[in-house]
């Protein structure tokens, strides 16, 4: 087996170009990572928000009071009000999220329940 010299026409001499274009992408690629999980982590508050709002509204419908202590539970600092339209009782949550370069996003909910409240 021969041994190629920087003289033969076949040396190759990019061998470090690969990890340089990988260092250069990297922290696009990690950027993009962040992003995609901060979304998802949003999404999934946004899952429990709207179901604490819905098990809300049937406690309000029903005259429990501890409707706000269930949304509570959710995210310390949610805001929930109360609407009555009618037969209705909407109940809406709202709470602020920031997470890292994601910030001043609130998620919002609303919910209604029949109002079975004697």
């Amino acid at each position: 087996m021969r041994c190629r010299s920087r003289a033969d026409p076949g040396f190759r001499t990019d061998g470090g170009s690969v990890t340089a274009e990988f260092a250069a992408v990297l922290p696009a690629v990690i950027l993009i990572l962040a992003i995609a999980l901060g979304t998802m982590q949003i999404a999934g508050e946004q899952l429990r928000l709207q179901g604490a709002t819905a098990d809300a509204a049937r406690l309000l419908g029903r005259g429990d009071p501890g409707a706000s202590a269930l949304v509570q539970q959710v995210a310390t600092d949610a805001q929930l009000t109360e609407n009555r339209q009618g037969d209705l009782v909407c109940a809406e949550a709202s709470v602020p999220v920031s997470l890292g370069i994601l910030i001043g996003i609130t998620l919002s909910t609303s919910a209604c329940a029949l109002d079975d409240a004697p």
